[in-house]
């Protein structure tokens, strides 16, 4: 539970407990799922981040190698190295929080 306090555990555990039981996806309507879902995010990324340094955009600029909105990311890696080890650590981390990732909805260049 990434540091959250056990009242508020138990408080989501009864809100989430009592209405639905939903395994995949936010539930509509629900105020709390985009919120988790930008939290589980977070955590996912800020483990994963670890696996490539910043890419080298030239002219002494660098970028960190994953940028974010909710669930939609982009690698961004100065090698095809660092890019494939950063991949296998996003898959297995997902994987891990039983998510998935979705190539036919990926694009790249």
């Amino acid at each position: 539970m990434y540091h959250v306090p056990e009242d508020i555990q138990v408080m989501l555990d009864d809100y989430f407990s009592c209405g639905f039981n939903q395994e995949v996806g936010i539930a509509m309507g629900c105020t709390l799922s985009p919120i988790l879902l930008a939290m589980a995010m977070k955590v996912i990324l800020k483990a994963a981040e670890g696996s490539a340094g910043p890419a080298n955009l030239g002219g002494g600029c660098s970028m960190p190698p994953l940028k974010a909105f909710l669930d939609d990311t982009t690698i961004i890696c100065s090698k095809e190295e660092e890019t494939r080890r950063m991949l296998a650590h996003c898959d297995t981390l997902m994987a891990w929080y039983r998510m998935k990732f979705m190539p036919k909805k990926s694009r790249s260049l």
